[in-house]
């Protein structure tokens, strides 16, 4: 975030250009912004939060939390269940501990079972949010420096397609520590059933039995 170059063009009278760096480093000033997408796919609408802290398990399980109360409740009050296509690494990474124990505090919560069904590595081009979503948003940055976390969310939320994609976006200013740890005795706290195909990429979270 900051003024550095992003893609997309816009038209601007012959000196009235915005100048910006030419590397993309932190500012130490303005901060991080870390975007995290939800999208529905058969309501072509979507919820993006903006971090400012890290990207971890903690703060995607949180993204679809805020996706859920937000918008999700509303268009499917009566669910019994949720599926997540996700990718294989990353804040959401099959391998990832706090993405699985964090999924259980929100199952607690939704008093439902949530299956997550991660891309293989190698394969998140297939990820659906890549192509409906983030692709179009990115065009949508039309060449304007990133220089403040509402510009971020603005430009984000005014994105929209042909086809009627909507887009919800907000701040999320909650810390998110890197480096927490999840010990095996929370993580066999987590109500986790594997599928009998690569268990290791496509499992559910049932409700913990009380």
């Amino acid at each position: 975030m900051g003024r550095t170059r992003t893609t997309g063009a816009s038209s601007e009278a012959k000196g009235d250009a915005d100048d910006v760096n030419v590397h993309d480093f932190i500012d130490p000033e303005q901060g991080r912004a870390t975007p995290y997408g939800v999208y529905d796919i058969q309501g072509n609408e979507a919820w993006v939060s903006v971090g400012l802290s890290h990207d971890t398990g903690e703060f995607a399980v949180q993204s679809i939390r805020t996706w859920w109360n937000e918008m999700g409740a509303f268009r499917y009050p009566d669910a019994n269940s949720l599926v997540i296509i996700a990718d294989g690494g990353g804040s959401n990474g099959y391998r990832l501990r706090l993405w699985k124990l964090e999924l259980q505090g929100l199952v607690d919560e939704l008093g439902f079972p949530v299956t997550v069904c991660h891309l293989p590595p190698g394969t998140s081009k297939w990820n659906k949010i890549e192509h409906r979503l983030f692709s179009f948003i990115t065009q949508n940055w039309r060449g304007k420096p990133l220089v403040t976390h509402q510009v971020i969310v603005n430009l984000i939320a005014a994105t929209t397609t042909k086809a009627g994609l909507t887009v919800r976006s907000r701040l999320d200013d909650r810390v998110y520590p890197k480096g927490r740890r999840v010990t095996d005795k929370q993580l066999a706290l987590v109500n986790l059933s594997p599928d009998v195909f690569h268990g290791e990429w496509n499992y559910t979270i049932q409700p913990t039995c009380l």
